[in-house]
């Protein structure tokens, strides 16, 4: 996993997400195969070595059975990859999901409450408030399903109430949304919101509440760890057979024959476990906290503020 940060001053925890189109250092990619690329030596230079001193003893495997084995591999890497894309594609529809809700709750607060209680530079306006906890909430939440602590930065969205309100509840994205519920029905109590606008608010928390909770599905669905051991028997059960169908044809050459062969399937394997944890603080993440950063910017804007904080820049070969 490649060293990163977030931006100066913002006060949470280094993280990673999603790899760009551009620049993807060759080092980074093979980085993460060089182990299997190391065995995959072993064992070609073992085969090698084993045919010069009892080649006349091996027996001679058709080329035709890798060719099967390198087929059935090939099968189920597309599969797997397959798999591991829906997975990664799923989770970015989620959080496209949670933009979308996140400023259509701040868009009802401010059209539902009466301009009397909306006061939206005041600290403790309705709308403000709102809209700097549904802030906390994309960063928290962000920061729960990569594991990282996800009460780290929010001081600067949440008030001394709020945070304390946090800290005993195990689930802090939850307990966030409770805040909300509770606002909402103090207003209701006040007359600022009617029962019709409180079922519309209520349905909006309801949707932010499912998308947490199907963020939480993937990131707690655990991927067959059988298949992957599966795919890994085959790809050296065809090294193997690869370098005895080739013992009397092309010599040294069969080394690095088997070494660019075993790379790419090790290669394809490694991608698609990594696309399969799309909230594995990895490069290969849904850039969560860049989502969150675009939904801090909206709703800030929604709130007239004169300086918003600019959009994540890449770092490097990844955005975070």
């Amino acid at each position: 996993m490649c060293d990163g940060t977030l931006p100066t001053g913002s006060g949470r925890s280094p993280q990673f997400a999603m790899l760009l189109n551009t620049r993807i250092p060759l080092r980074y990619i093979f980085k993460h195969i060089r182990p299997d690329v190391v065995r995959a030596l072993l064992i070609s230079s073992f085969f090698h070595l084993l045919k010069l001193w009892l080649g006349e003893y091996l027996p001679l495997i058709p080329l035709q059975l890798p060719t099967i084995l390198g087929s059935s591999i090939a099968l189920l890497l597309a599969f797997k990859t397959s798999q591991s894309y829906d997975r990664w594609w799923e989770a970015r529809k989620i959080w496209g999901a949670i933009v979308n809700d996140s400023r259509t709750l701040v868009l009802q607060v401010r059209t539902f409450v009466p301009d009397t209680y909306l006061r939206p530079t005041a600290p403790d306006s309705p709308v403000r408030t709102t809209a700097y906890r549904q802030i906390a909430w994309c960063y928290c939440l962000g920061q729960s399903l990569r594991g990282l602590d996800p009460t780290a930065g929010l001081a600067a969205y949440l008030s001394e109430q709020d945070l304390a309100g946090l800290r005993p509840h195990a689930n802090k994205p939850l307990a966030l949304l409770a805040l909300h519920t509770t606002q909402l029905k103090e207003l209701l109590a006040a007359q600022a919101l009617n029962p019709y606008q409180q079922v519309q608010l209520d349905t909006t928390l309801v949707r932010l509440c499912d998308a947490m909770g199907q963020a939480e599905r993937i990131k707690t669905t655990v991927f067959p760890v059988s298949y992957r051991l599966l795919v890994y028997f085959f790809i050296y059960l065809f090294l193997m057979t690869l370098s005895l169908g080739l013992v009397k044809t092309i010599g040294l050459w069969e080394i690095p024959v088997l070494l660019t062969t075993a790379s790419s399937f090790f290669l394809l394997e490694r991608t698609a476990r990594y696309l399969q944890d799309p909230f594995n603080n990895k490069p290969t993440d849904t850039p969560v906290t860049a989502i969150a950063r675009t939904v801090e910017i909206n709703l800030r804007q929604l709130l007239q503020e004169p300086e918003v904080p600019a959009p994540l820049a890449p770092e490097a070969f990844y955005l975070m």
